[in-house]
């Protein structure tokens, strides 16, 4: 348009000067074989502007020709494709709720590049086959996705991972996991996917790194993420028991916070590791400190497995409980297999009948029918013995019906 404005005005400027300039106007001869053109410079400059408008707006018609050449076969065929697209993407999103796979990859992959989204179809159909158990078509349409999405490939690197963990890949979706948190560290769906790979490849340690993040993110309520703590920190424990043995538990259980080792679950846990691999005096320690410091019957039920020589301490700590706590029945209980088991057959029989006044246990049934035996009650015994066997025919019979 600025050429044709110049164009104009140079017209218009020689229209107006050439009068003026009309004794001055010069001579043009323009001849061939045949024929002889004469003219002034002022009518040459004239017809050379003439020529140029008429050049400039035939070039001007025929680019506006082919753009709308061009916009009318787009609009004819790539309209009827985006349409045809949009169409069977929604099919497809039916068929998903429906739950037919086979129809959902079908709808989705069609016309896939032509769609509004095509990342999103090429991932859909990519859940559709992995589903199915087709993972030769899941991992192509996930790489077809990732050539299609540009810059944003989260959704695709998302979608890999949860493929990878349905299909057993453990190693290669910690491997994804590990990437994804580097790019996107908060993001809900992430997380999920780190949880379940750190737990399936027993990468406890990252696990409870996460869990901070997994809390603001409202993942799981407190209650669900301090559970999911102590599984994963009774996972190291298993892991520094198989590798480092007992030294090393007791190493690596001393080197914990505070916080870690006055949790009653993970000092029954490093309870019965300790009892398993025979260091009952360390296991006796951590029983009864943790015994000190809250009343609970998981830790209680450790005192009758321990071996050590120092049974004084046991008892000291269970009279302190019975007068702290009253006399439960599992209280008394664990008083007469001490007793019981340190050959102080009055206390294990005084303990047993008064767990067994509160209710009725056929373990306490048996084991007052031996601390009986020890003071030669014979028929006493036997009459313990049978309310035991009674008590357990008729809870098998219970259980039957």
């Amino acid at each position: 348009m600025l050429k044709i404005f110049l164009l104009f005005i140079i017209l218009i400027v020689g229209i107006v000067v050439g009068p003026l300039m009309s004794g001055h106007q010069g001579y043009v001869l323009i001849q061939t074989d045949k024929l002889n053109i004469t003219t002034s410079i002022t009518g040459l400059v004239i017809i050379f502007l003439l020529l140029q408008f008429l050049l400039i707006f035939i070039g001007w018609c025929y680019r506006r020709l082919k753009r709308t050449s061009t916009f009318t076969h787009s609009w004819i065929f790539g309209g009827y494709k985006r349409h045809r697209a949009h169409s069977q993407t929604k099919q497809a999103l039916l068929k998903f709720a429906e739950g037919d796979f086979k129809q959902v990859e079908r709808l989705m992959a069609r016309n896939a590049d032509h769609a509004e989204l095509p990342v999103v179809n090429y991932l859909l159909a990519a859940e559709a086959a992995q589903r199915r158990g087709d993972y030769f078509r899941t991992n192509q349409y996930i790489e077809q996705a990732a050539k299609v999405a540009d810059k944003d490939r989260l959704p695709v690197d998302i979608t890999r991972v949860r493929v990878q963990l349905a299909q057993g890949e453990i190693h290669a979706a910690r491997v994804g996991v590990d990437k994804l948190l580097d790019h996107a560290p908060r993001h809900p769906e992430v997380l999920r996917l780190a949880e379940q790979a750190y737990s399936l490849s027993g990468d406890y340690q990252s696990l409870i790194d996460i869990l901070p993040s997994m809390l603001k993110a409202n993942l799981l309520s407190e209650e669900e993420i301090l559970k999911l703590r102590q599984q994963a920190y009774i996972g190291l424990m298993n892991q520094v028991m198989a590798e480092k043995g007992c030294t090393g538990l007791k190493i690596w259980w001393k080197d914990q916070s505070r916080k870690i080792r006055n949790n009653i679950v993970l000092q029954v846990a490093i309870a019965e590791h300790l009892i398993e691999c025979n260091d009952h005096e360390t296991a006796q320690q951590i029983i009864l400190d943790g015994l000190k410091q809250q009343y609970d019957e998981r830790l209680l039920l450790l005192v009758p497995h321990l071996k050590a020589n120092d049974s004084d301490a046991i008892q000291t700590t269970l009279s302190h409980l019975l007068k702290q706590h009253g006399a439960t029945p599992l209280l008394n209980s664990t008083r007469g297999q001490v007793a019981l088991r340190h050959g102080e057959w009055v206390n294990a029989e005084s303990a047993f009948k008064a767990a067994l006044a509160q209710r009725p246990d056929a373990h306490d049934y048996a084991w007052l029918a031996d601390a009986l035996d020890r003071l030669q009650k014979r028929e006493e015994a036997t009459q313990t013995r049978n309310k035991g066997f009674m008590l357990t025919l008729k809870r098998d019979s219970d259980v039957e019906v």
